[in-house]
């Protein structure tokens, strides 16, 4: 099978090179704070639309004339912005015909998400990597990059400069994975509670790093703007920042790659995510466990190891079902973690009763899910509807 992934590697760029980056991600910031406003002003006259191709034509056009400095870097950095601008275009105007709230393109800012994309001529090999227009740069870890190379997206995180290599490659087909399916129940006190009675917990990085990070936003926002000493304080929040998400990624990839290689069927519960981040008291703990992104990585890597992943219904009621006899309470307060079912008098854990329930509804026998009990025909009807 045909797959895409891409690679990240830290790049080790020289004095010369760290200037070449930031000019390339200045201009790609330039051409993309360009074309917004061109197509603002253009709606606001005429009322008529433009597209990345007619806006790079122009932005050549100009360069002779005005945008002289844009010669030094390669034309690939505006030109994929200009790329960009027109995909979130799209993506708003699909948001508006569908009722989704996706926002408006907004400018962007220098030193707040600097990057820019590269393509045409791009090798990698071991520690090295040759990129159109920088050359070769260092790489602080060899690279074990199989397939053809698509494009090179380079980002700047604090201080520090990496290098995302998407790849086309070939992949032989996964073998079937052997084992018995695990329905896994999300939560805050336990990230993951699995059918089988294993918990996860999380490291909760923003948690335990929150303290610093408050006094050194404290001592950020006494700097004068525009100061030496306002720049050193910002490299030092935007590292601490990147030390958090750095944590939380490293355990989101090892538990999903774990669950992906070693479970054949994965039943998750879906969760009404962004609805949840309104509520104040749970949004911090809720983007510090990363439900999203550990969704989104399953949704891949099961693709990619042979498993497959299931997503039970929204208001499919796993907490408040009992897994013994299948009554169902009316009224579960988060705050109870333990229940006793008023039907067969069975004592539960919330988390670990939730889990099994999902993972029954895999198999058909979920009360309320298939009337005549646990049947093949009810495990393959859910498994068609379900299965992503």
């Amino acid at each position: 099978m045909k797959i895409n992934l891409a690679c990240r590697y830290e790049l080790k760029p020289n004095c010369s090179q760290r200037v070449l980056l930031a000019k390339h991600a200045g201009s790609a910031r330039f051409a993309f704070n360009w074309g917004l406003a061109q197509r603002i002003a253009l709606y606001e006259e005429s009322k008529k639309s433009t597209n990345a191709i007619e806006q790079h034509r122009l932005l050549n056009s100009l360069k002779a004339s005005e945008y002289q400095w844009m010669y030094e870097v390669s034309k690939c950095a505006p030109q994929e912005a200009l790329r960009d601008l027109d995909r979130a275009f799209q993506n708003f105007f699909k948001g508006i015909k569908k009722g989704q709230k996706i926002g408006f393109p907004a400018f962007k800012k220098k030193g707040q998400r600097d990057s820019f994309r590269l393509t045409g001529t791009i090798k990698i090999e071991g520690k090295k990597i040759q990129l159109p227009r920088l050359g070769v740069l260092s790489l602080k870890e060899a690279s074990k990059v199989q397939g053809k190379i698509l494009s090179a997206t380079v980002v700047r995180e604090a201080d520090r400069w990496y290098v995302s290599i998407c790849i086309e490659q070939e992949r032989p087909n996964p073998k079937p994975i052997h084992g018995d399916p695990v329905g896994i129940d999300m939560g805050l006190s336990c990230f993951a509670t699995c059918s089988d009675g294993e918990k996860i917990f999380a490291p909760k990085p923003l948690a335990k790093s929150l303290k610093r990070l408050r006094k050194a936003s404290r001592k950020h926002s006494r700097k004068t703007k525009g100061s030496k000493n306002r720049k050193k304080s910002a490299l030092k929040l935007s590292r601490l920042h990147r030390k958090t998400r750095n944590i939380r990624k490293d355990f989101l990839h090892k538990q999903t790659t774990k669950l992906a290689k070693t479970k054949p069927v994965i039943v998750l519960e879906d969760l009404d995510v962004k609805g949840m981040l309104s509520n104040n008291r749970l949004s911090r703990n809720i983007s510090d466990a990363g439900w999203s992104e550990f969704r989104s990585m399953l949704e891949y890597k099961t693709k990619w190891y042979g498993s497959t992943l299931i997503i039970a219904p929204r208001f499919y009621p796993s907490s408040k079902t009992c897994s013994k006899c299948g009554n169902i309470v009316k009224k579960l307060p988060l705050e109870t973690r333990q229940w006793q079912c008023t039907g067969c008098q069975c004592t539960h854990d919330r988390d670990v009763n939730a889990a099994t329930n999902l993972m029954k509804f895999y198999t058909g026998s979920s009360p309320g899910i298939n009337a005549c009990g646990d049947t093949s025909d009810g495990a393959s009807k859910n498994l068609l509807v379900m299965c992503h």
